[in-house]
């Protein structure tokens, strides 16, 4: 029996009855359709004529509909009328009815899409098993096709106004709770040393110390990254007595099934200072997007020790290609998607990070027990220094790599001695790799190192991590590196939120810039992140700051991230109107293009230019989701859609930028988000959102990716590169 077949005998229930009924009360000749239809190809082979009448009028909504998701590009993209997004998609339902999909995220289940089967089965025989969250998207669907529900952009009051909906860490009401917040989880740590609870060799009070002379200790213990490593909560219990028993119970249940499940509690004592005890009417869910990185979902509970990697080229077997074609030398310290660029996880402190994220996209690694947070395990070996030589020649001798990406983890939890000697490590490397080219002939020198990046959540976990020491370590690098042709030094932040932006972390930003290093900032949009406004007002904190956006990635993962997850039509919403108010005149974009040159610079450039264009940020980054086939991607068509309402995706690849050559074999890449776009918006809700401005949501069903700004862009060489790409096995069948 198919999965069709087993739908056809499910009875609807009556909330999904009484939307069926206001579906075909709204549309009375998809009513006709439905009512005078025997069978299912009796009801398809009218809707398609119906919607293809309306492509037909408009010839560039036809032809990008004929060329399936690749469409034509963001110019034809952008000419798309409203109900142009609804035919095409109605027609796309109908081109792919009946197929199954493996749904991950209900662990290899099947998956079928028929959705105008299922209303034909739902009218006629009460059946087919559709849920209430199916038939809210399709009435909207028919709203949208019909022009009862048209798009009307936000205007830049109404976009201000959602900005200052949400307050940055800097507000002086904010510091002010903050350090309310500080003294008392410093009174709570004071009380666990001397009620003997808590015991450390180097965080310990003198005999005879008053109270008061105690709190002034742990102010200065404060300061030290090494306290908050040291007291960071790992039990659900801790978490509340810092939060002033503000936990719901419920909530404390998922926490100490968490605990049972072996999932892993860091949370370091600034970070929770940055949560919301005492909470003023004007701020009741300001922090809602840090809380959800430090309370974990009933969802992630579940899934715990049955997550698989979101990114297939994250699995690597010893002597096979990764799913991306790339040879790698071992399955843990270098990942790698595309030819001019690898991620190198050190196995040192880097592979620890200052928190938890409930979202991480390691949570996988956390399962296995490879990412940990038994610090003291995690201190380098002196084998780590031999190893590391052997992995920096995967990108010396490799003929494509010009980038290389350190993170973990988090790369700055490594101390100052083990990330100079990594550098250094890396600046020998550049040098005998550059040395290597002048004995190549022209057309096949290999690409020689162009750009370092360290990819850090420190500025938030733990601002005082970076100091005058470790700048100088920055410093001192890229002094002697710049010398041997590396051009492209970057510091990747990842800020979630403007109310993790803090003196501390506003000191620690400045520091790393005048370290001569360029911050930019990856955010993860998360439900929390995406409410109306909080991503603008993200980008308009770190611009001031002197940090650029480079990516709002949408969540990954299955069912385990199912709290997190934003839908991808949300993501699409964002980039199309709201993200538009930084939009960046062309006529900037070579003076853009140079602003990794001169870190230094770059806050004052940044204002400047925003001054000028008269926008209230930079859109420099780009919405995409990490495919789990290859590469990053926001071009897709939403090509069906379950019975419960979650929509089924076909995405293409990023046009804009280099990939593996195993791209030209890959089969589609079909993504079944984990979320109806129904229960997103009552998520929305119960955080406090009026779901009206929401409201055209449903009709965001086809994306195209945004170009690159040409910031990111690698440098050019004064010679060409050779074409032939090593550590690369393409299989014959993907």
């Amino acid at each position: 029996m198919t999965e069709i077949e087993k739908l056809e005998k499910i009875k609807i229930n009556a909330e999904s009855h009484r939307l069926l009924l206001q579906l075909m009360d709204e549309n009375p000749e998809l009513k006709k359709i439905i009512l005078n239809s025997e069978t299912i190809n009796d009801v398809t082979r009218p809707i398609k004529k119906w919607a293809t009448d309306i492509l037909n009028s408009h010839p560039v909504a036809m032809k990008y509909y004929l060329n399936g998701v690749k469409g034509n590009g963001r110019k034809d993209f952008e000419k798309l009328t409203w109900q142009d997004f609804a035919a095409i998609r109605i027609l796309d339902y109908i081109d792919n009815a009946g197929k199954e999909y493996k749904d991950l995220n209900l662990h290899g289940d099947i998956s079928v899409s028929n959705p105008f089967k299922l209303t034909w089965l739902a009218f006629h025989y009460g059946k087919g098993g559709a849920k209430s969250y199916f038939f809210h998207d399709m009435i909207h669907l028919f709203r949208q096709f019909s022009g009862k529900e048209t798009r009307e952009l936000p205007t830049t009051e109404k976009l201000q106004e959602w900005m200052d909906r949400h307050p940055s860490g800097l507000d002086p009401e904010i510091i002010r709770l903050r350090e309310e917040n500080r003294d008392r989880i410093i009174g709570i740590i004071i009380n666990k040393i001397d009620e003997g609870k808590i015991k450390s060799r180097k965080y310990h009070f003198k005999e005879g110390m008053s109270r008061e002379q105690k709190y002034y200790q742990c102010r200065e213990w404060w300061n030290d990254k090494v306290f908050h490593l040291r007291f960071a909560v790992r039990d659900p219990d801790m978490l509340n007595e810092m939060l002033e028993y503000s936990i719901d119970p419920d909530t404390m249940k998922i926490l100490y099934d968490a605990r049972d499940q072996g999932i892993p509690f860091f949370v370091n004592p600034y970070y929770l200072s940055l949560l919301n005890v005492r909470v003023p009417s004007s701020m009741v869910g300001a922090d809602l997007a840090l809380r959800d990185y430090v309370i974990y979902s009933r969802h992630l509970v579940k899934e715990f020790g049955h997550i698989i990697a979101w990114e297939k080229e994250d699995v690597v077997k010893p002597g096979e290609p990764n799913a991306a074609g790339w040879l790698l030398p071992n399955k843990y310290n270098i990942h790698r998607r595309y030819p001019e660029v690898a991620i190198l996880i050190p196995d040192t402190m880097g592979r620890a990070c200052g928190g938890l994220c409930s979202s991480c996209q390691r949570m996988f690694d956390f399962q296995s027990g490879y990412l940990n947070f038994d610090l003291d395990k995690l201190k380098p070996r002196k084998k780590w220094k031999d190893k590391q030589e052997e992995l920096l020649q995967y990108f010396e001798n490799d003929s494509q790599l010009r980038d290389i990406l350190i993170t973990g983890g988090d790369a700055l939890m490594a101390s100052d001695q083990s990330l100079k000697n990594l550098l250094d490590g890396i600046y020998n490397m550049a040098v005998r790799k550059k040395e290597a080219n002048k004995k190549r002939p022209e057309g096949k020198k290999h690409a020689e190192i162009i750009k370092v990046r360290l990819g850090t959540r420190l500025p938030v976990y733990l601002p005082m991590r970076i100091d005058n020491k470790f700048k100088k370590v920055l410093a001192e690098f890229k002094e002697k590196a710049v010398k041997v042709g590396i051009k492209q030094f970057v510091i990747q932040t990842h800020f979630e939120s403007a109310m993790e932006i803090t003196p501390m972390t506003k000191k620690a930003i400045n520091t790393l810039i005048e370290a001569g290093w360029m911050v930019t900032n990856q955010t993860v949009f998360t439900a929390a992140s995406s409410r109306r406004g909080h991503t603008n007002k993200l980008r308009k904190a770190l611009n001031e700051l002197g940090v650029l956006s480079y990516y709002t990635f949408s969540v990954k993962g299955y069912m385990e991230n199912y709290h997190s997850f934003a839908t991808n039509s949300r993501a699409l919403q964002e980039q199309t109107e709201e993200k538009i108010a930084g939009k960046i005149p062309p006529q900037y974009y070579d003076i853009i293009a140079k602003l990794p040159s001169k870190p230094k610079e770059l806050k004052n450039q940044i204002a400047k230019i925003k001054e000028e264009c008269n926008i209230p940020f930079l859109a420099t980054d780009r919405n995409v989701l990490n495919l789990p086939g290859v590469g990053k991607s926001l071009t897709f068509r939403t090509i069906g859609i379950t019975r419960y309402g979650r929509r089924i995706l076909e995405f293409n690849h990023d046009p804009t930028r280099n990939h593996s050559p195993i791209i030209h074999k890959m089969g589609k890449v079909i993504i079944i988000e984990s979320k109806a776009i129904r229960k997103y918006l009552e998520q929305l809700k119960e955080m406090g959102e009026d779901i009206s401005e929401y409201q055209d949501l449903y009709g965001y069903s086809i994306g195209e990716t945004e170009e690159r700004m040409s910031l990111y862009e690698y440098p050019e060489y004064d010679f060409n590169v050779t074409k032939e790409m090593t550590n690369l096995e393409i299989p014959d069948i993907v």
